[in-house]
């Protein structure tokens, strides 16, 4: 297996002009986890991977900054082409982190030692100290060494270096649970242990986490990627803006990772190329250490995208843009007995083409959420990226809310609808220009309203009529249509 060299800047959030210099500081990304921490605030218990309020917790006057992964990627572009300059194969895996394989490069410059000084003083040149590299036979060892190198820590026998590890750092939580249950509690412990064994009763997962442990990360090209799976688009007049780039990327990953759902294969690595007006051409490959999915995957793009704008390297706008796997998975993935792949990845391309030619808000998705009335209790979220995180849990008993079954139909602004009542009781409905009777009907339900903020209590009814169901609030003697039962 080839030599891998990880280059790892842990501070690498926190190189932005609003850090403070002289307080403590944190870095928080869309999972609400500590990405980076200064010393000031590791010195007070701050760690990486702890939760935001933990963290604020632990040392209230942290000052905590949203990641922008873009900008991040903008600015460690710099960082990449000075390695280049060394090696030029390198893999960014996210900002501040990146994989070099160096197996012809040890060679050309006659040892690891002399290419890691190399490697080392580019990078002070570039980005100044708070570089760590570790070196290993796969990427999972040297990012491990990276970790906890000072700040150069070379690996010679992967599966001895992890031995020692914590199941937690290789294996997914569910698994380090029953693990621990088991009695094995370090990579080591795993390792002893026999893998027909191991395979029969945890699967792939478990077999991916045998493989570390025993020093046996995946090699950078266990399945060559079929010629075929290569996309590329061209755009005349070439494109100006960075959101108009950002959809053609969604709409790229879409394709293809379409074309490899059918074998169940995803890339562990892809190359990124793109084609400015002026005839330039830059590439860049992005790895992951586990497959891509869409959203990872345009996520990236996007960023390189980005980093190559702000930096210059598009004149006169993008004229072709072209993504290829250049590393599968060689595990793939277990279709469910009636999973039809092909249909999925063909409506997942049809959302991604209508979301670049109308835009985000065109396909939306949606998710339960706790509420009282019906338009309540419905997210919406743009089609391909996560929701926002909310405090409305949908299980939760939330009084007064509509009894089920809920309408099929909700009105996102409710309309006026005539009813006739005798004396409390709703009697007709107007439908258009006739009135109909109502067969039957239930409530009120009292809606009591926001009264600190002004708002107006309601009743609530549910009318059957002979053209269809209805749910209507009446509220300060008006009644609007909230809903139509199926």
């Amino acid at each position: 297996m080839e030599r891998i060299l990880c280059v790892w800047f842990p501070d690498w959030p926190l190189r932005r002009p609003d850090t403070p210099p002289d307080r403590p500081a944190q870095a928080v990304g869309g999972d609400n986890r500590v990405a980076a921490a200064n010393v000031l605030a590791q010195e007070a218990g701050v760690s990486l991977g702890m939760l935001r309020r933990q963290a604020e917790a632990i040392c209230p006057q942290v000052v905590t900054l949203e990641r922008d992964l873009g900008a991040e990627t903008a600015s460690f572009e710099e960082v990449v082409r000075a390695i280049e300059e060394v090696v030029p194969r390198v893999e960014v895996a996210e900002p501040g982190l990146a994989f070099v394989p160096v197996g012809g490069a040890i060679r050309y410059y006659g040892g690891e030692v002399p290419l890691t000084e190399r490697i080392a003083k580019e990078l002070e040149a570039a980005a100044g100290p708070g570089w760590r590299m570790g070196l290993a036979a796969g990427p999972f060892a040297a990012r491990r060494a990276a970790q906890i190198a000072d700040p150069l820590l070379v690996v010679e026998d992967d599966a001895e270096f992890l031995a020692s590890a914590d199941l937690s750092t290789a294996a997914p939580p569910d698994l380090v649970s029953t693990f621990r249950w088991l009695g094995v509690t370090t990579l080591g412990e795993l390792a002893r242990l026999p893998r027909p064994a191991i395979l029969s009763r945890f699967g792939l997962a478990g077999l991916e986490v045998h493989r570390i442990a025993s020093g046996e990360d995946r090699s950078p090209m266990p399945r060559l990627p079929p010629s075929d799976v290569i996309f590329e688009e061209r755009f005349d007049p070439p494109l100006q803006a960075l959101e108009q780039a950002g959809f053609a990327a969604r709409s790229l990953a879409s394709q293809l990772l379409g074309a490899l759902a059918p074998s169940g294969a995803a890339p562990h690595r892809v190359e990124v190329e793109c084609e400015s007006a002026t005839g330039v051409v830059r590439n860049r490959t992005w790895r992951s250490m586990d497959p891509f999915d869409e959203a990872a995957l345009a996520e990236r793009m996007w960023w390189q995208l980005r980093a190559w704008t702000e930096s210059g390297g598009v004149p006169g706008g993008l004229v072709r843009l072209r993504v290829s796997p250049a590393d599968l998975s060689d595990q793939g993935r277990q279709l469910a007995l009636h999973e039809d792949a092909v249909s999925e990845a063909e409506a997942a391309r049809s959302f991604a083409r209508t979301q670049a030619l109308l835009g985000p808000d065109a396909v939306l998705q949606a998710r339960p959420q706790g509420g009282r009335s019906p338009n309540e209790r419905v997210q919406w979220y743009h089609w391909g990226e996560e929701p926002s995180p909310n405090n409305r849990d949908a299980s939760a008993p939330w009084p007064g809310r509509t009894p089920d079954p809920a309408p099929a139909l909700v009105p996102p602004e409710p309309p006026h609808l005539e009813v006739e009542w005798d004396e409390g009781v709703p009697t007709s409905v107007r439908l258009g220009s006739r009135w109909v009777p109502v067969l039957s009907w239930a409530g009120p339900w009292r809606l009591m309203g926001r009264w600190w903020e002004g708002g107006a209590h309601a009743d609530r009814y549910q009318l059957v009529t002979s053209a269809g169901a209805f749910l209507c609030e009446v509220r300060d003697g008006h009644t609007v249509l909230a809903g139509v039962y199926d």
